[in-house]
C-alpha cells in the first residue's frame, strides 16, 4: 500500500493501539406493497421507507456514539423498482460501517437494528437487517508496537520511522492474528517515483 506520508522510499509508519479499522457491510431489506402512483394509499412504500431508515442511520454516528469514538457508516447503495409509475414491493439499502473498537461497532450494529425495525412498522413495512462483520479491527500491542519501531529504525534510520502515524479506517485481516497474539502491523511507504508504475 502506497500513504501519502510516505513519499521518499522506504519509510515505515506504526502506531500503538488501533492503526486499521474493522471492516462491516449491510444490507436491509424493505418489503412493503406495491402500488400505481396514481393510488399510493392502495401500497405500503417500501422506498419512502428505505429513504427514512437512511436519514435515520445517519443519526447513530452523531446522536449515540460518543463524539471520541471514531467511527463510519455509509449506505453506499440504494435499490428499488423498475419502473416511473409504479411503488414497487421490495427495496434495499446497503453500505458499510467501519470502527476502531468492537464496542463502538456493537452499539452501531444495535441502533441499526433498532432503527430499521422501527421505521419500517411505523410506516406499515417488514424488514430484514444483515450485517456482517469481516474484519475486526487491527489493534497494536504497545509493548510489540515499541519494539518493532526500534527494529525499523536500526534497519533504515530512525528519521525514517513515524511511531505515531495516522490510522486508517481502511481494514485488513492482520487483525485475526492480533486477536490471538500480541504483535505489530506496519505501513511500508514505496514512494512517489516512476517504479510504482
Amino acid at each position: 500500500m502506497r500513504y501519502s506520508v510516505f513519499t521518499t522510499g522506504p519509510d515505515f509508519g506504526v502506531t500503538e493501539g488501533p492503526i486499521m479499522a474493522s471492516s462491516n457491510e449491510f444490507r436491509i431489506t424493505i418489503r412493503g406493497t406495491g402500488s400505481h402512483t396514481a393510488l399510493p394509499h392502495n401500497g405500503r412504500d417500501p422506498v419512502f421507507t428505505a429513504v427514512q431508515i437512511a436519514n435515520g442511520l445517519q443519526g447513530i454516528i452523531t446522536r449515540n456514539k460518543k463524539p471520541i469514538d471514531t467511527a463510519m457508516l455509509s449506505i453506499t447503495q440504494i435499490h428499488a423498482g423498475n419502473a416511473v409509475n409504479i411503488v414497487p414491493d421490495q427495496a434495499w439499502l446497503g453500505g458499510t460501517v467501519r470502527t476502531f473498537t468492537v464496542e463502538a461497532l456493537d452499539l452501531i450494529e444495535m441502533r441499526m437494528r433498532k432503527i430499521a425495525e422501527a421505521t419500517a412498522a411505523a410506516y406499515d413495512c417488514e424488514v430484514d437487517v444483515h450485517f456482517l462483520r469481516n474484519y475486526p479491527p487491527t489493534i497494536n500491542d504497545p509493548e510489540q508496537t515499541r519494539f518493532a519501531a526500534e527494529v525499523m529504525a536500526e534497519v533504515v534510520g530512525k528519521d525514517k520511522v513515524d511511531s505515531s502515524v495516522e490510522p486508517t479506517m481502511g481494514a485488513e485481516d492482520f487483525s485475526f492474528m492480533l486477536l490471538e497474539k500480541p504483535g505489530c502491523y506496519a505501513f511500508l511507504g514505496n514512494g512517489d517515483g516512476g517504479h510504482r508504475e
